[in-house]
């Protein structure tokens, strides 16, 4: 069977991957194990791939034409490749005429391959002449970044993994890397059993599967982590634990930093930060006494007003006791996305230029001009993720071109992004993907390629380029997003500058990559000792690898030497603020968002498979147990969650993962997957809620920190419906049942189930009034249950459906009054099973389950779908070392070790 080696699509951890391909289809994917970023390791997304991209999923939610939508309000309409780039350049080229470059934006994506990335941020500044460019890189990146380029000089990661392999302490900081970095977070673990003396503090204000195996856990207030930094640095500085040959030979600024961290006592930051000042004392005591002290950081940090000051204060941690530049540690920014790496190489943001030139700069700018072969690169700023939208909401930017991203669904306050997406008069949207939120609202649809069917690169954490190779043919008349952005700039060249040689000469993606690294000559991250063969012959290589070099850097900063006119390291004394939106008697609650294990960003492709959705198989808001009590509510109620932006309905949970007065919502819950009209009108998912306010270095928006109140949600009559049905037609129902979201205050579709062939659905409502039959009906067909055995009682609201094939139970609804539904639980177990009585039976008020039927309850291993109550039911009997008898008996954790996490937290004390 023909392999391919290529590179996870997913985080940024950039694991090898060899793709198993047959009859022009995928059929099958594994770790590499010659990989140096995983050595064989995938996670539960990595893992099922292959399902992901089955010709029947690509025929169901792909792009698989171009299409045009010749007026507001119609349906877009099939078009050929030539009438869809020609209408596309012809549009823009009108645009620029008649109102100028900066009339046009584009919004771009870190799951591009750099050399879509390069020729996108060639065709915005190089021809139309507009910095107009900008990535959602911006959302989870920026902050670090900037930081870094503060602190060091450049906008360099200067760790790399084996940093992992000889660290004697972990410090996560807004971080949750078992979720949102699994396998790098199996290293962590896997290193932490080599040196048992090896210490682990996590910054948190949840207490995530992170925390589980943490050895001190800082929990602190959400929005305090520059507090913390400087707490810790006091307190590092007043027991002479700070290197200060390093810090006089190696830095500069320090003066300034430490007048300011002196104000910072124990207890100042105890009480700002909400943790105890003997934690404070030890974590303290824990970085200073350490030999070598590694930081690992995400979005915890970065996405806030206070993001490039969050980074920069724990930079300073490092730089203070001379943690930098050795094996073990360092400053290690988790980056969220597959290649955002790759496209702050290229420049593609709306301040960068290529290969780390700053566009403020006159001379990187004549520097990228003369690359290019254009007369100027335009000096004028361009307009940040959020500022962009904003432009195009007030009508000063009038064509939108959005590439392989969902702002629909992923950007703070959703209002601002659909009025612009309605004010804007054209948008073009350049996706795999026609199902996703911002695909329904674009007026030129131009399909694109995905994993495992382009050809190029991306760079991962540690700065290390790795191939991305096609193993198949895109699907129908998909194309590489470099090539359709080549065909659209060769036009525009023709109408704009007509007579001059082609910007956009390039036939092969090694063609683009080969200019990029020309650019890189001299610069930090010069890659000009890399050749495409290298790469294909030898592996994955970190940058800087220069010309002459024999490899590439791990540690770009071994000699102290850094990037700065001085050569020296920055202490940057930034001041504590708190986040910018106040909690109040109105919005009492600070609402985070996070990442759930199974899911990734929107879910255009995880959501695709039922599997990935047993581990958290519905949205929830997490509350503190007391905070659910005190407001006279119970787990599984519907609530409202509402912002100053908008408002939300959904389901609470109890969760001792949060502390009082603070909420959490999974970051992957769109208007694909949930919706309804919390407010009297319609809601648009988690980021409804969340705030557009932005870092003033970074312009990275506040997405960690929104104030909410909850409030009961009075929606007394419950629907649910859930069966079987042909995997060839599952993503097709699910969304035929999202047009029926609008009739219910809250509603949820999701796929469910383990079995390829026959997948499940299921379909969740709730409203003030029985919904119309109508609409109930036509719910009720997609689950082909319109001559189902029926059981129903108007004068008690009831109504049932049980449907069965061959003896087998294949779908059920029920509706009524909330208790009603309380049979699904078990119900749910009959599906795909003999039907064990007569439905009437079943369906009747007050049935009790048939036994055996024990529900499975959350699944907890995705690999071997192995659910809570297996698991219980076998550790019930287990003798000696529980987790091995598990994972002899059941196999979970054995093999992506996703859940192990959760398995030990599940273990007797």
């Amino acid at each position: 069977m023909p392999e391919v080696r290529s590179t996870c699509p997913y985080c940024g951890v950039g694991c090898g991957v060899i793709i198993e391909a047959r009859g022009g289809e995928i059929v099958g994917v594994r770790g590499d194990p010659q990989h140096p970023a995983n050595r064989g390791l995938l996670c539960t997304k990595g893992s099922t791939l292959h399902l992901t991209a089955r010709p029947l999923v690509a025929q169901q939610v792909r792009a698989l034409a171009p299409e045009l939508r010749t007026a507001r309000g119609a349906r877009r309409q099939p078009i050929d490749w030539d009438t869809a780039l020609d209408h596309v350049a012809e549009r823009i080229a009108t645009c620029v005429q008649k109102h100028g470059p900066d009339a046009i934006g584009l919004y771009v994506s870190g799951q591009l391959l750099t050399e879509d990335y390069y020729v996108f941020n060639k065709l915005a500044k190089g021809l139309l002449g507009t910095n107009n460019i900008d990535t959602n890189s911006r959302l989870c990146m920026s902050s670090a970044a900037t930081a870094y380029k503060q602190t060091l000089g450049a906008d360099i990661v200067p760790t790399c993994y084996e940093d992992i392999d000889c660290a004697d302490l972990f410090f996560f900081a807004g971080s949750n890397a078992a979720y949102a970095h699994p396998v790098l977070f199996r290293r962590v673990e896997e290193a932490r059993r080599r040196n048992p003396a090896a210490k682990t503090i996590v910054v948190d204000p949840r207490r995530t599967v992170t925390v589980s195996g943490a050895d001190l856990h800082l929990q602190i207030v959400p929005g305090t982590d520059v507090a913390l930094f400087h707490g810790l640095l006091h307190l590092l500085l007043w027991e002479g634990w700070v290197d200060r040959r390093f810090i006089e030979a190696h830095t500069e600024g320090f003066a300034e930093l430490k007048a300011l961290v002196r104000e910072f006592t124990p207890a100042l930051v105890t009480q700002l930060c909400g943790i105890r000042t003997e934690d404070l004392v030890l974590a303290a005591q824990w970085w200073g006494q350490a030999r070598a002290v590694l930081s690992l950081y995400c979005q915890g940090l970065n996405q806030s007003t206070s993001g490039t000051a969050k980074n920069a204060a724990l930079i300073n941690l490092h730089l203070a006791t001379g943690q930098i530049g050795r094996p073990g540690a360092g400053p290690f920014s988790l980056t969220g996305q597959p290649n955002a790496m790759g496209g702050r190489e290229v420049g593609a943001m709306a301040n960068l230029l290529s290969a780390h030139r700053d566009l403020a700069n006159a001379e990187h700018r004549a520097e990228v001009a003369r690359l290019w072969g254009v007369e100027r690169v335009p000096e004028a700023p361009g307009k940040t993720a959020v500022e962009m939208f904003e432009a195009a909401r007030r009508g000063e930017i009038k064509i939108l071109w959005i590439a392989c991203t969902n702002p629909a669904q992923s950007m703070p306050n959703q209002r601002l992004v659909r009025e612009a997406l309605a004010a804007a008069e054209l948008v073009i949207v350049q996706d795999a993907y026609r199902t996703t939120a911002t695909a329904a609202l674009a007026d030129v649809l131009l399909p694109a390629a995905s994993w495992g069917e382009k050809d190029g690169t991306v760079t991962n954490s540690e700065r290390r380029i790795s191939r991305v190779r096609r193993a198949v043919e895109p699907p129908g008349q998909a194309r590489e997003d470099w090539r359709i952005v080549v065909d659209i700039a060769r036009r525009l060249q023709r109408r704009l500058r007509p007579g001059r040689p082609s910007l956009f000469p390039y036939a092969s993606a090694e063609e683009i990559w080969l200019e990029h690294r020309d650019t890189t000559r001299g610069r930090d991250l010069d890659i000009t000792g890399l050749s495409w063969e290298m790469l294909e012959r030898d592996g994955p290589q970190q940058w800087p690898f220069p010309d002459g070099a024999s490899s590439g850097r791990s540690r770009p900063f071994e000699d102290h030497v850094f990037a700065t006119v001085s050569g020296k390291a920055r202490f940057v004394a930034v001041p504590y603020r708190p986040p910018a939106e106040p909690i109040d008697a109105r919005f009492p609650l600070r609402l985070a968002t996070g990442r759930l294990r199974d899911q990734w960003h929107g879910g255009s492709r995880t959501g695709t498979l039922g599997r990935l959705f047993g581990h958290a198989p519905e949205p929830c808001i997490e509350l503190h147990p007391a905070e659910l009590a005190r407001r006279q509510l119970r787990p599984g109620d519907l609530v409202h969650v509402t912002s100053r932006r908008g408002s939300l309905v959904l389901p609470a949970a109890a969760s001792d993962a949060v502390r009082m007065g603070e909420a959490f919502i999974a970051m992957h819950w769109g208007a694909e997957f949930v919706a309804g009209c919390g407010d009297e009108r319609p809601t648009f998912g988690v980021n409804a809620l969340t705030i557009d306010a932005l870092d003033p270095d970074s312009r990275q928006p506040e997405l960690k920190h929104a104030a909410v109140r909850v409030q009961k949600a009075e929606l007394p009559w419950r629907y649910v419906v859930f069966g079987q049905v042909p995997a060839s037609r599952q993503l097709e129902l699910q969304l035929a049942l999202r047009a029926h979201f609008g009739a219910f205050g809250y509603a949820c579709c999701v796929p469910f189930g383990h079995d390829d062939a026959r997948a499940g659905l299921v379909f969740r409502g709730a409203a003030a009034a029985p919904v119309q039959v109508c609409v109930l009906q036509a719910i009720e067909q997609v689950f082909g249950l319109e001559d189902a055995a029926a059981l129903d009682d108007a004068r008690r609201g009831l109504r049932s459906r049980l449907r069965a094939e061959g003896g087998h139970v294949v779908a059920i609804a029920l509706a009524g009054p909330v208790e009603a539904l309380a049979a699904e639980v078990w119900l749910r177990e009959l599906l795909g099973r003999p039907l064990p009585l007569p439905a009437h039976r079943l369906l009747r008020p007050g049935a009790q389950p048939p036994a055996p039927t024990v529900p499975r309850g959350r699944i907890v291993c995705n690999c071997f779908d192995v659910a809570e109550a297996e698991i219980r039911r076998v550790l019930a009997t287990a003798n000696g070392n529980a987790l091995a008898h598990l994972q002899a008996e059941l196999k979970c954790g054995t093999n992506c070790g996703a859940c192990l996490p959760e398995l030990r937290r599940m273990l007797p004390a």
